[in-house]
């Protein structure tokens, strides 16, 4: 199966070895991952803002992006991104008059799945540890984001793959469906009310037992993990792509700053 790889604006830029576990996961199954060229922002940030003009380009790049390569199926690891696509872009193009474009927009988010959508209903993933190799013999908890939960109903998709983990000791997170504050821009404009959510999650985080925080989205972790940087706070965040990336071969060193071990021309 040939899959399209959609990065998001956040893992390109700040966490390249997220989007690399996704290739690894998916050429593992034995699929072929394909990157379509020109691909940018998915708009939510400006449509989060009110900004929907300047958004009508970034979703025409889009939609350009991805209807140029042939593939069967897109992904990203990235929960609010895959919702921004099927939530906002036809919007945004039915806003400024381009119904073509909004058709366009639907098909594309239409094949577009978040990462764990794409491995449990598509590729039929059930068992980390049997089906991709996945070995983490840490003590990790897992917040689910808020786009990832409400808008595309993820459900327990994420934490049951991470419980199959080989050596994984998964614990549960008090007050899981709360949001960590982040909320994109609302994290900057409203920097008070944000802090005193993360502040909270933090707490929620350490009184799980656990040491380490996975999720779906990069966006999310970075906030918590800043977070628990500028407070001190011996808590480490991690992508639950890498955790299902790491394998006995390669392990995901948590020592530092957690990341996945690739030597060259390893899968």
């Amino acid at each position: 199966m040939k899959i399209a790889l959609f990065s998001t604006c956040i893992v390109d830029a700040m966490y390249p070895r997220v989007a690399l576990a996704t290739v690894r996961i998916l050429e593992r199954l034995g699929h072929q991952v394909v990157y379509p060229a020109g691909q940018g922002c998915c708009s939510q940030m400006h449509v989060n803002s009110g900004y929907l003009d300047e958004a009508l380009p970034v979703v025409r790049n889009h939609v350009q992006a991805f209807s140029s390569e042939s593939f069967d199926y897109a992904v990203a690891p990235s929960g609010s991104c895959v919702a921004s696509l099927g939530h906002q872009q036809p919007m945004v193009a039915r806003a400024a008059g381009e119904e073509q474009l909004a058709r366009e927009a639907e098909d594309v988010a239409a094949r577009t799945y978040e990462l764990s959508q794409l491995l449990i209903d598509v590729l039929g993933v059930t068992n980390a540890t049997s089906q991709l190799g996945s070995y983490f013999p840490h003590t990790v908890t897992y917040h689910p984001s808020c786009h990832g939960k409400r808008l595309l109903r993820l459900d327990d998709r994420q934490p049951s793959l991470l419980r199959t983990v080989e050596g994984i000791d998964f614990r549960e997170l008090p007050d899981s469906d709360e949001c960590c504050g982040f909320g994109g821009t609302f994290s900057l404009k409203n920097s008070d009310v944000s802090g005193a959510m993360v502040e909270q999650k933090l707490g929620n985080i350490a009184a799980s037992g656990a040491k380490l925080c996975t999720g779906g989205d990069a966006a999310c972790l970075l906030h918590i993990g800043g977070a628990a940087h500028k407070r001190g706070e011996d808590i480490q965040t991690v992508h639950f792509a890498e955790i299902l990336a790491a394998t006995r071969t390669n392990p995901l060193d948590i020592t530092g700053d957690v990341q996945l071990s690739i030597p060259v021309g390893a899968k």
